[in-house]
């Protein structure tokens, strides 16, 4: 018996032994890692493990806020997050130096070395973001005999190409239209928006196939399409206008069919591609409850525009067709900061609306969000029509320098750690001086993004099965946690 005992306690010395090495080596594992960025300070997706407190239990009592994150109830997959490559930021790429080129690159495009963007992009033809306007065909070409994308091939093209390098071999590219050709519409311009004319619509429907299979003969995947870019919008620039009716209708009997036809059913079509205002009653309702058209939908995507009519951003609308149509996708496909002032490239607030965009759009079911330009020069364009913007980097093509804005490291700390595939976590956070969002890599790898928008510092506990941390994130900083 004594022999016996002996053994059974030595068995169970050694499993303890053995429990207690598999905790040590979990801990070290799933040891959390914190990424700040902050207003005032050198803090810029830096490594900051000295804002963990140290005494976690004594911290905790100060606590003022706690974020709950729940790693086994899950939302939407996760896309991407990247930007607009459009003829602008090529034409502002081809002027810099190869090595600050190569610098540009990595910065947005190695996972490593940038902030790893695995979204993209691109126009149809000309957009106000273009030097001039123009088509991939002569005018009054009804046929279209004379398509070709030679215009692209000089800056557009080759800056895509080493974008896709730089991101490994893959990025995940959507195409949009502004205006079809001038000949095309009912105003006879492509500027000023003006509508499809009917007798035109199977052109046009064909047009957008000839440019996804030139642009992949090319090299260049697409992954997708939206119908129209701001279909609502009489613009000064490339335009043109698609009531939902017009939009279900060109995309139920012409899009979707011809796609099918020249072998492209495969790409995802996303209707809207406008504000996020009233897209579910006057679009999403309309084409997803219409299984007849439906069938060709991806999904919607939306900008964040509405804000200028001066009322705040509409984040409830994007939760609405989440709720409505959770089989449906939803994708930020274009936001900037307008009205380009060369004083405020360093503005907090502008990295700070980013910031809030992208955590409510996530948390309301979004599953990927795409900037608008990825690069501009130091005048905010070049842009046919003088809508100059902001970029989160701006080149002076004078001096072959890249300028960061805060807007890049702030869309840094969602795009550098959540990964596509990755699964949006639920969480709770107990005050709204923060906000947060959270999700869950393939890899099992966690990820809660908190921003504090006020003027103080706040001390906050991450809480999840595994345990409570202590950090404290600066004022006007955005922060990272990985764990």
């Amino acid at each position: 018996m004594k022999v016996t005992s002996q053994i059974f306690l030595s068995a169970f010395v050694l499993m303890q032994l053995s429990c207690f090495t598999s905790k040590i080596t979990a801990q070290k594992n799933n040891k959390i890692k914190v990424y700040t960025t902050a207003e005032n300070t050198n803090l810029k997706l830096s490594l900051s493990n000295d804002l963990i407190s140290k005494n976690n239990t004594k911290q905790q009592k100060n606590t003022t806020v706690s974020i709950t994150v729940n790693p086994e109830k899950t939302d939407q997959t996760f896309l991407g997050i990247g930007g607009a490559i459009t003829d602008a930021s090529a034409e502002v790429f081809a002027k810099l130096s190869p090595k600050k080129q190569q610098e540009f690159l990595n910065a947005y495009y190695d996972k490593n070395k940038g902030i790893g963007y695995t979204l993209a992009r691109t126009n149809i033809h000309s957009c106000d973001f273009s030097s001039d306007s123009y088509t991939y065909i002569s005018e009054g070409d009804k046929e279209l005999k004379t398509f070709n994308i030679n215009h692209d091939r000089k800056y557009r093209i080759p800056l895509i190409k080493k974008a896709i390098e730089t991101a490994g071999g893959k990025l995940t590219l959507f195409v949009s239209p502004w205006s079809p050709p001038a000949f095309m519409k009912d105003n006879n311009d492509i500027l000023h928006g003006g509508v499809l004319l009917p007798e035109f619509a199977p052109a046009w429907a064909l047009y957008y196939t000839k440019f996804i299979k030139e642009y992949e003969k090319e090299g260049i995947p697409i992954w997708g399409l939206t119908v129209q870019n701001e279909p609502m919008a009489k613009q000064s620039w490339e335009s043109c206008i698609y009531t939902p009716e017009a939009e279900r209708d060109f995309l139920k009997n012409h899009l979707g069919p011809t796609l099918e036809k020249e072998g492209l059913a495969s790409k995802n079509v996303i209707i809207w591609d406008h504000n996020r205002g009233d897209m579910l009653t006057k679009r999403a309702n309309l084409v997803f409850s219409d299984p007849e058209v439906s069938k060709y939908a991806w999904g919607i995507g939306f900008h964040w525009y509405e804000t200028w009519n001066g009322g705040p951003p509409q984040f409830e609308s994007v939760a609405k067709v989440h709720e409505a149509f959770p089989n449906k996708n939803l994708l930020f496909t274009e936001g900037c900061i307008e009205k380009f002032d060369a004083s405020k490239y360093q503005f907090w607030g502008n990295a700070e609306r980013y910031g809030i965009n992208m955590i409510h759009d996530f948390n309301n079911g979004t599953v990927g969000w795409t900037d608008w330009n990825i690069l501009l020069d130091q005048n905010g364009g070049p842009n046919h029509v003088g809508n100059f913007c902001f970029a989160p980097i701006h080149a002076d093509t004078t001096k072959d320098e890249l300028i960061y804005t805060p807007m890049y490291y702030y869309i840094g700390h969602f795009s550098k750690f959540i990964r596509p595939n990755a699964k949006r976590v639920l969480e709770t956070t107990s005050d709204k001086s923060l906000l947060s969002t959270s999700f869950k890599n393939s890899d099992g790898q966690l990820i809660t993004i908190v921003m504090n928008q006020s003027e103080k510092e706040v001390l906050y506990s991450l809480e999840n099965q595994t345990g409570r941390t202590t950090i404290t994130i600066p004022a006007h900083a955005i922060q990272t946690i990985v764990y």
